[in-house]
């Protein structure tokens, strides 16, 4: 399966390989500029390391990326990777999905973090496998509980550390 760019009214998101991963983790940037993208200021930052094996061990599931892994978040006007996104891999037996995000700090609170959400999530609900998205969001963590709510996600449940989210379909 050859996985298409979302595209957003200010972002590509574009889908990780093997081999951007790889290069990411070893620490070759320089790869992903000799594919034409600029760094956003900070980026790879720690959340985007930390999460970089847990991309390979969901691409090593599959051939190729089928879209429901993650995703880097790029911005159109000069092609600068800002973030990440993505799920943490295919739907459940209940065609639920758990999408995850990320933005550099320099880049929040302009509405990147949303576009890019939803990009992923329309992208998604056109998969006919797909019911729900869920999603987990640190009690402390505002803006990303801020994202979930304007994009009506409901409150399912919460814990010491978390906030539980479920976004059904829509039919």
């Amino acid at each position: 399966m050859n996985v298409e760019p979302i595209t957003t009214e200010r972002l590509f998101l574009i889908p990780f390989t093997r081999k951007i991963a790889n290069a990411i983790l070893d620490g070759n940037l320089e790869e992903l500029v000799s594919m034409g993208f600029c760094l956003g200021e900070g980026w790879p930052d720690e959340d985007a390391i930390e999460t970089i094996p847990k991309i390979l061990r969901n691409l090593d599931l599959v051939k190729e990326p089928t879209g429901f892994e993650s995703w880097m978040i790029i911005k159109k006007d000069r092609m600068t990777i800002i973030g990440d996104t993505g799920f943490k891999g295919i739907p459940n037996s209940k065609g639920e999905i758990d999408i995850g995000y990320g933005i550099i700090e320099q880049e929040r609170k302009k509405g990147y973090g949303i576009e890019a959400a939803q990009g992923l999530a329309d992208w998604a609900f056109s998969k006919p496998e797909v019911t729900a998205i869920t999603a987990k969001s640190l009690i402390n963590n505002i803006e990303s509980a801020r994202i979930l709510e304007k994009m009506k996600f409901e409150k399912i449940s919460r814990d010491d550390e978390m906030i539980y989210w479920h976004l059904r379909k829509k039919i």
